[in-house]
């Protein structure tokens, strides 16, 4: 298992993007003004693009926002969200972030839970899906 991180919208990011938001969700406004300022990162499996995210800094200048977190649905199940969840916030930590947000779908709340991301305020649609601001202290990695 690889992760690159990349500045700008990878191909890679885009495809599973694609893949998962447009054509199973449904998303009709995927792509939008954060693709070439934000940090992306995807996941290979044996070089394969399996799973993708990005992350910005917020105005504030500690708080990252992750965010448009997908794995392709053959490998779903396997850790592999987790751990591009994960990198993000170690390069977020890396950068002097001590915060991180993210918006989740509620169906995946329990996901990001397990994670150590809170709910905060109340549900909120994007385009056509229920999704609730989450939030996680980083902090410092030990050892």
């Amino acid at each position: 298992m690889e992760i690159r991180m990349i500045q700008g919208l990878p191909a890679d990011a885009r495809l599973i993007r694609e893949e998962v938001f447009e054509v199973e969700q449904a998303f009709q406004e995927e792509f939008d003004g954060w693709e070439a300022r934000a940090l992306h990162a995807v996941l290979y499996q044996e070089g394969k693009p399996i799973a993708t995210a990005r992350m910005f800094l917020l105005e504030d200048g500690k708080t990252y926002k992750i965010g448009r977190i997908a794995v392709r649905k053959s490998y779903r199940g396997q850790g592999f969200g987790r751990r591009i969840v994960e990198a993000m916030e170690e390069k977020a930590r890396e950068q002097g972030g001590s915060r991180a947000e993210l918006s989740a779908q509620v169906r995946a709340m329990g996901f990001y839970e397990k994670l150590g991301y809170r709910p905060v305020g109340e549900s909120y649609y994007e385009e056509h899906v229920p999704h609730v601001k989450m939030a996680k202290e980083l902090s410092r990695r030990r050892g």
